[in-house]
Parts: structure tokens; sequence; C-alpha cells
């Protein structure tokens, strides 16, 4: 493995999220908080970080797959641990675990958090905490490449190691061009959303922030109550429709603004799926809640539309305690968890495309059992799936439960119940943020163990790049030269 370059790469990165916290200081300014210091000692000491580690002579700039996995998986954890500096120095979390903790959850966009009264914290600080979710949501590796793309020669094999899905493509030649379209269409569909906000009476930067994190599926709420504390229909619609937007594969509205046409999108089989998912389970706890929990079906249909959307495209945004709702809607949005937002979308999960590779491979097996000469390749919008890219998808559901069980079965050592085990793991790893339990829609994770809030933001970074990434760096022969 070519470590100078890895290394040079992660300071390259730092000195962007040095970057990124400079916004927090004029917020600062304006409201009159006394962050400012806190927030220059961060930029300050991220920075000189990040120029030490681009000192060191590169000779060979060639960034292959053990590189871009190394860069990939260090650059989230050196960010992360960045990002909990202004948390840790203003003192709203004066404890490291916490700090990072609520850093990892904001550029993962899981959206958990251990701040028990968030409308206290200083206005720079949420901002900041908000823009984690922006930059982690299309990928804080994606916007380095779109703003330097002279890190390396290869930079494809970072791209394959941040982005969501079983199989990643370029959508122009160069690499920096395809971040640059990512990026933009992020940007125009955020100020989309914010102008809409404000169009309703939301506030400027309540607007902002809560475009931050929907755009990013990260959830982190301003609110102790979340979106409910507005009790407005026409915010809970407008972040519903972009939520749903976000979980979207991005590429295809490149293609729709390229062709002008929308019919990509319905000639997309994960899309329709995503939608079919999305209407199936919006109705079916409509009519279980309804007469259970609201006495009128408009208001049952408002919280099951606002609260599926939130939890398929894994934001974690909520309207209500839905934890009191029937075990069966809760059920529902338990497996919502699982299933998560399309591929090359800001959302997690194991996403759609997923889903429906593994059933059509379940079937394809079983018919060769009745049919043992027949051959029948799997096909996603008319194309043949390659054998590589099937195998990959059984080995991530694979990994993804034993992962799972086994992080399940270390909360259950910390004295949890299995309801909050099990929920605080699959939000984790799914980078939803509120389970059930402990950890439900109107509590925080803040009351866990220090070797909780460790190995679930461990989750949260698996979670986020979808564990092959992460897992690749354990094996012997990724550091060999």
């Amino acid at each position: 493995m070519n470590l100078i370059m890895v290394v040079r790469v992660l300071g390259i990165l730092l000195l962007c999220d040095a970057a990124a916290m400079l916004p927090a200081i004029p917020i600062a300014r304006v409201y009159g908080e006394d962050t400012i210091p806190a927030f220059l000692l961060s930029v300050l000491i991220t920075a000189v970080t990040g120029i030490l580690l681009c000192l060191p002579r590169v000779r060979d700039n060639v960034i292959r797959y053990k590189e871009g996995f190394a860069i990939v998986t260090f650059g989230w954890l050196l960010v992360s641990a960045a990002g909990a500096l202004p948390f840790l120095f203003t003192g709203v979390l004066p404890s490291f675990v916490d700090a990072f903790f609520e850093s990892v959850s904001g550029f993962s966009t899981t959206g958990a958090t251990v701040i028990t009264n968030v409308e206290i914290v200083p206005y720079s600080l949420l901002f900041w905490r908000s823009l984690t979710h922006w930059l982690g949501g299309m990928g804080i590796l994606v916007l380095a490449l779109a703003v330097l793309p002279a890190l390396g020669i290869g930079t494809f094999q970072i791209l394959k190691a941040e982005s969501p899905g079983p199989v990643s493509a370029k959508l122009t030649p160069r690499v920096s061009g395809t971040a640059k379209i990512l990026y933009s269409t992020y940007l125009v569909i955020t100020l989309v959303q914010i102008m809409l906000l404000k169009a309703g009476g939301m506030p400027w930067f309540d607007s902002v922030v809560n475009s931050f994190a929907t755009l990013g599926t990260g959830g982190y709420a301003i609110k102790n109550a979340s979106i409910g504390a507005y009790n407005n229909v026409y915010f809970e619609i407008v972040i519903a429709v972009f939520m749903i937007l976000a979980g979207v594969n991005f590429s295809l509205y490149y293609l729709a603004v390229r062709k002008k046409s929308l019919s990509d999108f319905f000639h997309d089989t994960e899309f329709r799926i995503y939608l079919i998912i999305i209407i199936a389970y919006i109705l079916l706890i409509t009519l279980n809640i309804y007469g259970h929990n609201y006495s009128s079906l408009a208001e049952s249909l408002r919280h099951a539309s606002f609260q599926v959307a939130s939890i398929i495209t894994t934001t974690g945004f909520a309207t209500t305690n839905f934890d009191r709702w029937p075990d069966f809607s809760r059920a529902l949005l338990l497996t919502l968890m699982f299933i998560g937002a399309c591929a090359g979308s800001t959302g997690g999960g194991m996403k759609v495309i997923r889903i429906y590779l593994l059933f059509k491979y379940i079937r394809r097996e079983v018919n060769s059992l009745i049919h043992p000469r027949a051959v029948k390749a799997i096909k996603v919008n008319n194309i043949p799936m390659q054998e590589s890219v099937l195998t990959n998808v059984a080995g991530f559901f694979v990994l993804y439960f034993i992962i799972f069980v086994i992080a399940t079965l270390l909360m259950l050592t910390q004295k949890y119940d299995m309801i909050t085990s099990f929920s605080a793991v699959a939000a984790s790893l799914g980078n939803i943020g509120p389970g059930l339990g402990l950890v439900g829609p109107s509590t925080t994770f803040a009351g866990l163990t220090a070797f909780s809030k460790i190995l679930l933001s461990f989750c949260m970074i698996l979670g986020r790049l979808e564990i092959y990434t992460v897992i690749a760096l354990l094996f012997p022969q990724t550091w060999k030269r």
C-alpha cells in the first residue's frame, strides 16, 4: 500500500474539514455568541494537522483499491474526530466520547444525538452540527474530488469506496466531473427546499439547518420535539417530499436534466420499487394507527406519511412519538430501517436495489432446483447483472447480519432491554437515528454507557461506508505493497 499517498490525501481532507468550520464563525458573531474562540481553535488544530500530513513528498500518486479503502475509512475517522472539537471546546459536550459520537452521527447522517436539550445549544454549533449532515450526505471525499481534482490518478477507487450501493458508475469520463455534477445537483435541491420552507414562514436559520438535515438524510433537529415542534402541516409536507427526493439515486436527476425528460425515473426498477414500498407502508400504518392513536383518518395519514418517509430514507425526523404506536406499526418501521433508500442517494440502510437483487437471486436458485439446466440472467433495467455483483450483494447481507447480531449481543452486555439494544444497533448500522425503547424518538442516546457509544459510533461508520470498505482493511494482504 502507498501509505504516503494515503497520508497526503488525509491531510487534504482535514484542510477541507477546517474550511468547512469557518462559516460557523460569522454565525456566532451575528448571534453574539462566545463560541468564536472554540471554533478558531478547532480550525487551527485541524488545519495544522492537515498541513503536517501534506508535507511528505509523494512519488507515486496512483490511488488503487487498497489506497481507496484506507483513505475513505481513515478519512471518515479523522474528519469525525476533528468535527468533535467544536462540541468539546464550547463545553456543550465536555466528554470526548460524547463529542465524537455526535460528530460521527452527523457526518454519517445518522442523527442520533447525546444532547439532551438541543434548544439551549448555540446557533453556531447547531449550524456546524447540521452542516456535518450535508457534507456527509453526498460524501466528504466526493466533495474533495469535486474541488480538488488533482488528488491523484485512480480517484475512482475513492468514489467507489465511499458511494452507497452495489454498483458505482461515473456520469462523466472524469471523476472530478462526476463529483461536481453530484454536488451541483445536491446544492440546487437544497436551495429549493430552503426557499420553500422560508416561503411557508419558517425562519431563515431554521430553513437552512432543517434543509441540510433533510437532504443529507441526517435528521438533526434544532427543536427537542424535532419537526413536530412546529406543528405545521406545510412544513411537514415539504420536508417529507424532500426526504423522499433525497432517497432517490442522484444520477437520475442528472439524466432527467440532460435528456429534459422524467422517463428515466419511471423506467428505473429501483425507483419504482422504492415508491411502491413507501405507498404500501403508509397505507398499512395509517390503517393500523387510525382509531388507536388518532381519531382522524387525515391525522393518521399525516403522521404515517411523515414517519415512513423519514425512516425509509434514514433521516430520523419525527412529528410524533411513534414508539407509542401499535406493535404492528413499530415492526413495519423496524423493517424500513433495514431496507433504506436507493443506491446512489444520501440515504442509508441496505438499499432497495440490494433487497430486490437478493429476492431475484433466491428465486433463480429455487428455479435451478426445478430446472437444473436452465440458465437465466438476473436483470435490472433490462441490463444483465454480473455474477460478481450478485455475489457482492449476498456477501453484504451475510456480513450485515453478522455485525448486527454481534453488536446487539454486545449492547445486551450493558444490561439494556432487547428492544433498546436491537433498535439502537439497527438505527446506527442503518444510519437512521432514533430507535425504540430507551433510544426512542422522544429520548436521546445520552444515557448509554461510553462503551455503547463507541460501539454504535463504529456501527454508524460501518453502515455509512457499507461494511466492505472497512472490513477490507482487516486483511493483511491489503497492507502489502
